[in-house]
Order: structure tokens, then sequence, then C-alpha cells
């Protein structure tokens, strides 16, 4: 029986980094999972939970750093706000422990009942900067303080951490930040409370297109203009904040300045009216060839050039597919629908959002393919009422992966291939297990780095029928 008291701190070595942002702490012959910590580090924890044989601690302090952190943080941001985790490290350091992370899951799937090839990692073409899209909310960084501009604090639901000098963005973010946080500080607005629902402004959302340096600006607010001076109003504030930008001296060049009022009483980035302040509502980015329309809510990889590296390693394990019937299922806005399109008999994404796949039609449009078809709905219903059958099939699901039993349905269409693409390893090796069941085995693995000093990593597997 373990001699450790819920509650209680205690000191331990972390003997092993696992996915995503954990550790496995020894201390006193047990071995406790605790957040945020590194191999290596010596930490002081607090015994938060014990379950089943199963104990889980909460980080207190780290005490000795661990001898993979070898550089000091480029941001100055690190640690306080809950974006990066990992600048203490060196990019190829970090490249290694993703690597690992992920190669320790698929290993634990598979438990040694066959053999696979795992192709390590690719690395993001650019470290830093390397965001084409920022949602950044307006708060305070404690109750009742000033106005600020930015990301939530590290483990907070409530404060906001001025963004001043984000390094994952190109500088033109943080330019446009400090602007508006000075204007709407001039103009004394006050933001919506998460509680009440009462204030203006909610957030502001940027997007860079990373080919060409267009920008599009949208100043997201309820309806609740809150100035009561009658001379400063809502009109006139929205003047001075589009001309201020238009002022600005910025790397790239602002295409849009939009206004989005959501009233909605859900702490999210979107909008029940939409208002062109000036310029266009959208910009066009290049991936391997292909041209998309991207809007200002639409989804997109944040990553552009990250993007390309990911959809190259997933064209390569699909291979030929002339003459080949393609389902790209969760398919989002179809990028890598229409990257195969050229190349195969036809493709058929299936997707959720409407918004997802009104933009996967335009964009097959913009770039004269006729042989794609983009089918709004739950991939579980949508496959009973698809008459074509697939010869090769795609998934690229949510984080959560996929459906139980649209997992089976998938694997009762009886294709020799399947290209599962992951934004969460641990969702991957679940549905795994499932294909393993069915006859279905890892032919090879690699993982592709989207989000350069974060925890997050994107995992291609190619899947072979037995």
């Amino acid at each position: 029986m373990s001699s450790l008291k819920k509650g209680q701190d205690y000191t331990g070595k972390v003997i092993k980094s696992i996915y995503p942002n954990k550790g496995i702490v020894e201390c006193e012959g047990e071995r406790i999972v605790v957040k945020n910590v590194l191999e290596g580090q010596t930490v002081n924890f607090r015994l938060s939970k014990i379950r089943n044989g199963r104990h889980e601690g909460k980080l207190v302090e780290v005490l000795d750093r661990s001898p993979l952190e070898t550089q000091e943080p480029f941001c100055p941001h690190f640690e306080l706000c809950g974006g990066c985790t990992y600048q203490r490290l060196t990019y190829d350091a970090l490249l290694n422990l993703k690597a690992d992370q992920v190669k320790n899951i698929l290993d634990e799937a598979i438990a040694g009942k066959y053999e696979y090839e795992f192709m390590g990692i690719a690395a993001s073409p650019n470290e830093k900067a390397y965001r084409n899209k920022m949602e950044f909310s307006f708060g305070d960084s404690c109750k009742d303080g000033e106005l600020t501009l930015g990301l939530h604090k590290a483990g907070s639901f409530y404060d906001i951490l001025q963004i001043t000098d984000c390094k994952i963005t190109n500088d033109d973010y943080n330019t446009i930040i400090r602007f508006t946080i000075d204007l709407c500080r001039k103009w004394n607005l006050t933001y919506c409370h998460k509680m009440s629902h009462e204030g203006f402004l909610r957030h502001l959302l940027i997007r860079r297109a990373a080919t060409t340096g267009e920008i599009l600006v949208n100043l997201v607010t309820t309806s609740q203009w809150d100035n009561k001076d009658s001379l400063q109003t809502e009109e006139s504030f929205l003047k001075e904040f589009t001309e201020g930008l238009q002022n600005l001296n910025l790397n790239g060049n602002i295409v849009g300045i939009l206004h989005s009022i959501n009233d909605d009483p859900a702490d999210a980035v979107k909008a029940d009216k939409i208002i062109v302040l000036t310029g266009k509502d959208f910009f066009f980015e290049e991936i391997l060839g292909q041209i998309f329309k991207i809007t200002t809510f639409s989804f997109f990889q944040t990553n552009s050039f990250g993007a390309e590296v990911l959809y190259k390693i997933v064209r390569d394990f699909i291979g030929d597919t002339k003459d080949k019937n393609v389902f790209d299922l969760y398919s989002g806005t179809g990028t890598i629908a229409q990257i195969l399109a050229p190349v195969a008999k036809s493709v058929t994404g299936v997707e959720i959002v409407p918004e997802a796949v009104e933009s996967a039609k335009m964009n097959a449009a913009l770039n004269l393919l006729s042989n794609c078809e983009f089918i709004c709905g739950d991939v579980l219903k949508v496959l009973d009422e698809i008459k074509i059958k697939p010869d090769l099939i795609v998934l690229d699901p949510p984080r959560e992966g996929i459906h139980p039993k649209a997992l089976t349905k998938i694997i009762n269409y009886g294709v020799d291939r399947i290209v599962y693409v992951s934004c969460k390893p641990t969702s991957l090796a679940r549905d795994l297990e499932v294909f393993n069941e069915n006859g279905y085995h890892v032919v090879k693995a690699k993982c592709c780095d989207m989000f350069p000093w974060t925890v997050h990593v994107e995992t291609v597997v190619e899947l072979s029928r037995q």
C-alpha cells in the first residue's frame, strides 16, 4: 500500500516525459503522473489524486532543471501565457521529444504484434513567426484591473495576459495589438464579462497570408456600445480604428478590416453579423500549387508552410491514386481532397461544418477541379447515403478521433489502404487498436511539427489490410 498521502507535498525526479506535457515522477517507490514537467527535472509536487493505484500530482516548483533545458526562453511571455511550453529546449531536442512521445504511444497501441516503420518527425520550415491566424481576447490581468488584449494566462479561465511581443507570429500581429489596446483604453471601452455578459469588446482576430503578407483584421464585439458620451459614438470609434490600422507601419498589407457582432453568451470567436469596414473579407493562400480562399472565420491550417510539409507526407503515404475513387473523411475545407484530385479518378469529401464545406466547394472551383464532391454531414450518417465505393480512404478526424460506429463503417469498406492524419496521438492510438483487431496493420508512421514550442504534433499513419 502506498505511503503517499493526498494533499501532501513531495519531491521526486521526472524519469520520463509523456504526451501531452506530462511526466512520470518517481518518489518513495511510487510513480506519479504530473503535468507541466520534463524528463530529468527534480520537482516539488502536491499529490492530488489516488485512484485504482494510479497517482497524480500537481506541480508546485521545479527545483532542478532538466539536462535538456539548455537555452533561455526567447519570448517575454513564456510561462505566463498558456501557449508555448518548450522554449528552454533547442528545436532539435524538441523534435526528438515529440517523436519519442508519439512512437511510445504507437508502440503501446500495436503491443508488439507486428513491426512497422517509424520515420521520425519532419520539422516546421519556420520555427518562429509561423502562425497565420491568432485569436486574442479582451479582459484584464487581474480582477478589476486595466483593460488588456492578449491570451489567457496559463491555467486561468478569466485572466488575460497583455501580449506585446509574441514570437510565434509575425511582428505585424504585435504592432496591431499594441495599436488596438491603446485605442480601446483611450476610449475607455469595457470588455464583455464572462459571467454577466455585459460589456463591448470580445476578441481581436488577425489572419496573415504566409505567401503574400495580406492581412485581415476582425474586431469582435457585442452590440452593447457602452460609452455614454454622446460625442463618442460607436461609428466614430470604428472610423478611428480603421484609419489607425491603415496608417500602421507593417511588413505586410492590410487588405480587409472587419467588425463582427457576437452576442452569444458562449466564449467562442464567432459572429452573428459581419460588417466589412474597409477592403475585403478574404485573401488567397497557396499550398502545393493549389489556391485557397481564406475568410476571417474559415478553417485552414494555422502553419501554412508547415501544412505543405504535412500534405507532402500524406501524398507520399497515399501513393498512386490513378483511376481510384478516394474518400476524404473529416475533410475540413478540402485541402487534402484538392491536392489529390488532379491525380485521382474522383475524390469525395465529407465534413460536418457547413462553412467548411462551402469553402471547399469554392476552392475546388477556383482550382478548376471537376472531380471533387463535398458533402455536408456527419460521417457516421453520410456513409450510409453515398453510392460510390472507395478504393482508398483518407481520415483527418478532430482531436477526439473517430466515432466507434463510424469506424466500423469505414473498416467495412474493406479498402486495401487507409491513411490516417491525427492531431492527437492518444486518440489515434485508441482507433488503431480497433483497426488492428479488424486486420489493418500500421505500415509506416511519420510525425510533423506544425506547432513549434508547443505540446502539439501531427502524425500520419499508413494502414494496410492484411
